[in-house]
């Protein structure tokens, strides 16, 4: 088991999002987690990664109690957070994102091949690393953020909305991304509006409702399950 989360509560100020949710991640995994707006999904990711401080519970990632390592010691031990929406510093040019994503390696060889990794792998990156990152379009940005994770190879990524406001086309590109990737040992917990489409791709899912456990199974288990089609799925 690569994480444990034991029933986290969390939230913000007085206001409690999270109740006591648990879940588990296998090292090779991707899991998708889904559920209505208000859910808490976005809130476990940013509760995992130490964005904020859960007020209960505990966070295990690989057997070890992470619950009050801060982000960058989390991310030293291989846990890293994209988040969705403003995940890339638009100011800065293509290049300096990545070489700020790579910070935490503190190793400069490492970073150096990680950056030469990425503009080999992609080419748009490459064609525009001098550019400012405020002129890539929504798919390139979202490919942006992705490509960070190659030069952290990371342990597990956690992923919120990587699809949100991408074109159909763009979303494949995207989750093709992120299959080749955990091909290569990275896992993945991630959040997904696009509930089909997260939930296959993942070996396993859960629904969040109201901040609390509602439902889990294998992806394909939730995608057959007649409440998930009615309520996520569209069918």
């Amino acid at each position: 088991m690569l994480l444990e989360v034991h029933r986290l509560t969390a939230g913000y100020g007085p206001v409690t999002v999270l109740h006591q949710v648990s879940l588990g991640l296998f090292e090779g995994d991707i899991v998708c987690i889904i559920g209505p707006n208000g859910a808490g999904k976005s809130t476990l990711l940013k509760a995992v990664a130490g964005q904020i401080e859960p007020s209960g519970g505990k966070v295990l990632f690989r057997g070890q109690d992470v619950i009050h390592l801060d982000m960058e010691n989390r991310g030293r031990e291989g846990l890293i957070f994209v988040p969705q929406g403003n995940n890339i510093f638009p100011n800065l040019t293509v290049l300096e994102n990545l070489e700020i994503a790579g910070s935490i390696l503190r190793d400069s060889e490492r970073l150096h091949h990680g950056i030469e990794r990425v503009l080999n792998k992609f080419p748009m990156i490459n064609e525009r690393k001098k550019r400012p990152a405020r002129e890539l379009s929504g798919g390139q940005r979202q490919m942006l953020a992705l490509s960070r994770i190659l030069i952290l190879q990371p342990q597990l990524v956690l992923l919120d909305e990587p699809s949100l406001g991408l074109a159909p086309l763009v979303v494949d590109l995207i989750f093709n991304e992120i299959q080749e990737m955990n091909r290569t040992g990275i896992s993945f917990l991630l959040v997904e509006q696009n509930a089909r489409k997260g939930l296959s791709v993942s070996r396993k899912g859960y629904v969040l409702e109201l901040g609390r456990n509602k439902l889990s199974g294998t992806g394909q288990e939730l995608l057959n399950n007649k409440d998930v089609q009615r309520l996520y799925l569209g069918g």
